[in-house]
């Protein structure tokens, strides 16, 4: 059903499908407001309702797993031989070797650069003393990517292969991706027990759904002239498949292959939590924990070295390569080898150099010097967010506002005017031709009075529906009410409603700033320039590494966890407003042009409603980095579902771990399906 379409109601009035479903939401808002006093089921679902659906969750998966323990148990140990070799491998290996084969490698691939790159890296590793920790690191994704790689060709083949299945599959990899990282551990732990396995394993179920969805994408998109010239030279459906067509598809397969090694290196991180295993994740969580911010800041650097290396070497497989001498390899590889004889000979040990240790000790000092002496200009800036933003979003401004925090006291007059004040904004926005509008201003009101985490069950339901029916008629109506009655029943509505506000908080101040900025690199060439690297290291670092600046400066709290997520999730919203206001068609821009448009005109009444539907799917994709981002901030402080996760893992509760994970999911999932809905309705009426 089209945002743009209307009804005919009495009188000839026209109301559109926003129109009405903004309508039905403001009454059940004012139904619920003036009721909910009186009536409490109307506010807070009553207990006598929620099911017992985490102990149903952890009885049936606690029997599963117990039935596949001893299955599981036999496959984490012949796991472990693997891992024992490629970690003896890696930490046996002379240091000037691997740093060579890498050099090279990075040579063969990209050239003077690449190469750079790759001994720069290295060296910066070794000389952190974090080698041993980093060749650890690297040994679990050596394991866990091929297990990824086969696992997420096999799926999207099948997927390819047969179409009954491939809705089913779809379905499949979005749970996958949704739910939260921690929420894998969980069930992991219980069956393959506590050690670095665990983490290798869940590492191999984060990648391969990257490596899935690009296989399927890339068979997808092989011409059918390819197809047909296979068929006509006789070839099998099998060699048809592996001898033509997956050939075809390599530079996407290479892209999910570049995608799959960077999700295997942030879950590997992730997995120090319950690995314990004597990697850089481990070292990265225990520095943190111990309050070392410098070591901690030098461990999160190794972790951003290796990203940066990967992602880079990984996705030049993507791409048209030159040649490059295979002389200059051999050069390097034969250097390396001498060097690796001379180094062993004189018996230095890579484990000796603790060359920066200093500059930990440095930033350490650095960063007590500077709360120090800025303590007080760091802690107006953090009470003032939350006692001016973030508080009265969370709890309303009824119950927000006190006098120790705004210098007086909200009462009855003051809700009066504020609603006051909305209904004539929404008048005039009436009249100004604009209905929708003003409904939706009278309906923000509401909830930054009442607060998000304090919303009233029917209002949530109703706004979802109303959101669905108009992004994608009943049917996406229907699939979010259901999902959402689902977290109604677990009973764990109230730290649902904590995620949303504190995800949506985050998500709001990244559709601002991430949008300021695109526009600003739409406009500026120059601005585009300094941004396009701080966005490729900001998407390139894994999510763990976030919590380390803002820990540095605001210690935990749910402030510094907004930050953090701010910081993970801005990117995309920079990079699609940035690529929608860049790509509009150019003969409408000439025409805009040669009719005297300015440049203001052009970028706010040409370019933008066109770039309506990418900017769309980069709110999207900021929502899904805010919810992946909102359970690693648990490890700071935040409230919510995130913590209900990681205490879950603590205590190895099953129910309870999968349980907040699918009521997490389902709200980025929902998020997402309701966005995607407005971005192809946006498609349709601009005829994309």
């Amino acid at each position: 059903m089209s945002v743009m379409e209307r009804a005919t109601g009495k009188g000839g009035t026209t109301l559109t499908t926003g129109t009405k479903a903004a309508l039905f939401v403001i009454l059940v808002g004012a139904i619920c407001r003036l009721l909910g006093p009186s009536v409490d089921w109307l506010v807070s679902w009553p207990d006598a309702f929620v099911l017992p659906i985490t102990e149903w969750v952890g009885l049936g998966v606690g029997w599963v797993l117990d039935v596949f323990k001893p299955i599981a148990r036999f496959f984490s140990y012949l796991l472990n031989f693997p891992m024992s070799w490629a970690s003896f491998v890696l930490g046996e290996t002379p240091w000037p070797l691997v740093i060579g084969m890498v050099t090279a490698l990075g040579w063969y691939l990209g050239g003077l650069r690449m190469a750079l790159l790759g001994a720069l890296g290295l060296g910066f590793v070794l000389l952190s003393g974090y080698w041993a920790e980093g060749m650890n690191t690297l040994a679990l994704v050596a394991v866990s990517v091929p297990l990824a790689l086969l696992s997420g060709l096999a799926i999207g083949v099948l997927a390819y292969e047969k179409p009954r299945v491939k809705n089913a599959v779809n379905v499949v990899l979005d749970v996958m991706q949704t739910v939260p990282t921690f929420a894998y551990l969980t069930p992991l732990l219980v069956l393959f027990g506590f050690g670095p396995v665990v983490g290798l394993i869940a590492s191999a179920i984060y990648a391969a759904p990257p490596m899935a969805r690009n296989v399927l994408l890339g068979l997808e998109r092989v011409d059918d002239e390819v197809r047909e010239a296979a068929v006509m030279s006789g070839a099998t459906r099998r060699q048809q498949l592996f001898l033509v067509e997956i050939p075809s598809a390599t530079t996407q397969i290479m892209v999910g292959v570049n995608q799959c090694l960077m999700a295997a290196l942030s879950m590997v991180i992730i997995a120090a939590v319950i690995g314990g295993f004597d990697d850089i994740g481990w070292e990265v969580l225990l520095t943190m924990r111990k309050a070392q911010f410098g070591q901690s800041f030098l461990a999160g650097l190794v972790v951003v070295i290796f990203a940066i290396i990967i992602d880079r070497m990984s996705g030049k497989l993507a791409e048209p390569r030159e040649k490059h001498s295979p002389k200059v390899v051999w050069s390097i590889l034969a250097i390396a080898v001498a060097s690796a004889i001379a180094f062993s000979l004189t018996g230095w040990n890579s484990a000796d150099v603790r060359a920066f240790d200093g500059l930990a000790d440095a930033v350490d000092s650095g960063v007590g010097a500077f709360t120090a002496s800025n303590g007080a200009a760091l802690d107006a800036l953090k009470n003032n967010a939350m006692f001016y933003g973030l508080l009265p979003l969370r709890i309303g401004l009824s119950d927000a506002v006190l006098p120790f925090t705004w210098g007086f006291k909200w009462t009855l007059t003051h809700t009066l005017m504020l609603y006051g004040a909305a209904v004539v904004i929404a008048g005039l926005l009436t009249w100004r031709g604009k209905p929708t509008a003003g409904l939706i201003t009278l309906i923000f009101v509401g909830m930054v009075e009442v607060g998000i985490a304090q919303l009233a069950w029917p209002f949530v339901l109703a706004g979802a529906g109303a959101l669905g029916w108009v992004a994608g008629g009943q049917k996406l109506a229907r699939f979010a009410v259901v999902l959402l009655v689902f977290i109604l029943l677990t009973g764990l509505w109230e730290r649902a409603l904590l995620s949303l506000y504190l995800s949506g908080a985050a998500v709001f101040a990244c559709a601002v700033v991430g949008g300021a900025l695109g526009l600003w690199a739409a406009v500026s060439r120059t601005a585009w320039a300094i941004l396009r690297p701080m966005c490729d290291l900001l998407q390139t670092i894994p999510l763990f590494v976030f919590l380390i600046p803002v820990l540095m400066f605001f210690q935990i709290g749910e402030f510094s966890a907004f930050l953090a997520i701010c910081m993970y999730a801005v990117v995309p919203m920079i990079r699609y407003t940035r690529h929608g206001l860049v790509s509009a068609p150019e003969e409408i821009i000439e025409a805009a042009r040669a009719s005297g448009a300015g440049k203001w005109q052009e970028m706010f009444e040409i370019r933008a409603p066109y770039a309506a539907p990418t900017i769309l799917l980069g709110l999207n994709q900021t929502i899904l980095y805010a919810f992946a981002m909102l359970v690693i901030a648990a490890l700071i402080g935040t409230t919510g579902l995130g913590q209900s996760i990681y205490l879950a893992l603590g205590k190895a509760d099953v129910g309870l771990g999968l349980t907040a994970g699918a009521a997490m999911a389902i709200l980025a999932l929902v998020a997402d399906r309701l966005v995607q809905g407005f971005a192809e309705e946006r498609r349709k009426a601009l005829g994309l």
